[in-house]
């Protein structure tokens, strides 16, 4: 790898790696809902018809089919998500949102929207904002497949 691509890799794996565990720290110290968690809930209150298939959730949440079952049980304890079977195939299951669910998120989403503002938008101006957005926008598709 050479020097241009290395001052390049470097930041981005370090922004890549502790990103994620400040907004996780954040949310748990603030609000007791860990990042998953938070994503979770999103994607269950996300409108639009039907509820979002589990293996798109488990992607968003950056968890595995069976992280995400236990994700979700541990939602369900709290009373934020109910689970249900899918139409007539009995083993496929479901989830949703409980109004509480819905009111944890919302009592979690300034704070969390704080910090990624702190931490992400504020210290760029309006067109570094669309150069990260448009960058990120080409390198996704391919992070994506790849995973």
């Amino acid at each position: 790898m050479g020097d241009d691509e290395m001052r390049a890799w470097l930041p981005l794996i370090r922004l890549a790696q502790l990103l994620p565990q400040a907004l996780d720290r954040t949310l748990r110290d603030r609000t007791g809902i860990n990042h998953a968690h938070y994503a979770i809930l999103v994607m269950l209150a996300r409108p639009g018809d039907g509820r979002p298939p589990m293996s798109e959730i488990a992607r968003v949440a950056g968890l595995s089919r069976s992280r995400l079952s236990h994700a979700l049980d541990a939602l369900g304890e709290r009373g934020w998500v109910e689970r249900s079977a899918c139409g007539e195939d009995r083993r496929a299951r479901s989830a949703h949102l409980t109004p509480e669910g819905l009111a944890a998120l919302r009592s979690a989403a300034p704070a969390h929207v704080a910090q990624i503002r702190e931490l992400v938008l504020d210290p760029l101006d309006a067109a570094e904002r669309e150069q990260l957005g448009a960058i990120l926008g080409k390198l996704l598709p391919g992070i994506e497949a790849a995973v």
